[in-house]
């Protein structure tokens, strides 16, 4: 069974693909970044090694500074995690809280279907 502080790591990889699509983010130079603030984990069940775990995340909620993505993983068909992560907007190389930028929302959550 996949020990599970990695569940975590999963969502981190999951996140940064995601918005290397969406916003172009490398992670470096960016003009924008984010940090944890805090995560909950729920299983349904479990992956082993070996298996192809699915990470698939949406916003959950948007805040002034801060925004929820909401994860889950499978593997196939069968659901074995849920996540729900929240991150705070800070200014590059500080901690120093920002509004969470309208060209970040508008591609994340095109739609507005997030919760406010």
């Amino acid at each position: 069974v996949v020990f599970n502080a990695h569940y975590l790591g999963y969502c981190d990889i999951a996140c940064a693909a995601w918005m290397r699509e969406a916003i172009g983010w490398t992670g470096v130079g960016d003009d924008i970044d984010w940090m944890l603030v805090k995560a909950t984990i729920e299983w349904q069940g479990s992956a082993s090694y070996g298996d192809v775990l699915d990470v698939g995340c949406r916003i959950g909620r948007w805040g002034r500074t801060s925004f929820d993505i909401a994860y889950a993983g499978t593997v196939g068909e069968r659901p074995v995690f849920t996540a729900t992560i929240t991150y705070v907007c800070v200014q590059p190389g500080t901690t120093d809280t920002v509004a969470v930028p309208d060209r970040m929302r508008s591609a994340l959550d095109p739609d507005g279907t997030a919760d406010p």
